[in-house]
């Protein structure tokens, strides 16, 4: 009988086997004194209950440079690219990092690192 009591701690809660999405590819592209960033996405988006749910731009420093929400599970489109303009770089950083976002997970996953162009 105890064997029925704890097994319900044995069964993990959803989010712990859900995955972060994956940053497949990067791009930044000057836009007069601030950059286009296109972020390729990939996750095994199920619907509202386990979707990639933004990306963001982050310095050497792990300080937020720009921010793109997803508003909606990309299920039957895989992997995905999406931009954010106006994207305000400051002049000195020649490296960004891209981090990925789940409605399930947070912010983490593996942060994908791209060179800012002519810096």
């Amino acid at each position: 009988m105890k064997f029925f009591a704890i097994l319900p701690l044995l069964i993990p809660a959803p989010h712990v086997l859900a995955d972060p999405a994956t940053v497949v590819s990067a791009e930044l592209q000057p836009s007069s004194d601030t950059w286009r960033v296109s972020v390729t996405l990939s996750h095994g988006d199920t619907g509202w209950d386990d979707y990639a749910d933004g990306w963001r731009v982050l310095d050497a420093d792990g300080t937020v440079i720009g921010t793109r929400e997803l508003l909606h599970p990309h299920v039957n489109e895989q992997p995905f690219t999406r931009s954010l303009s106006g994207v305000s770089i400051p002049t000195g950083v020649a490296i960004v990092q891209i981090e990925s976002s789940t409605n399930t997970t947070g912010w983490g996953g593996e942060r994908f690192t791209i060179q800012v162009p002519g810096r």
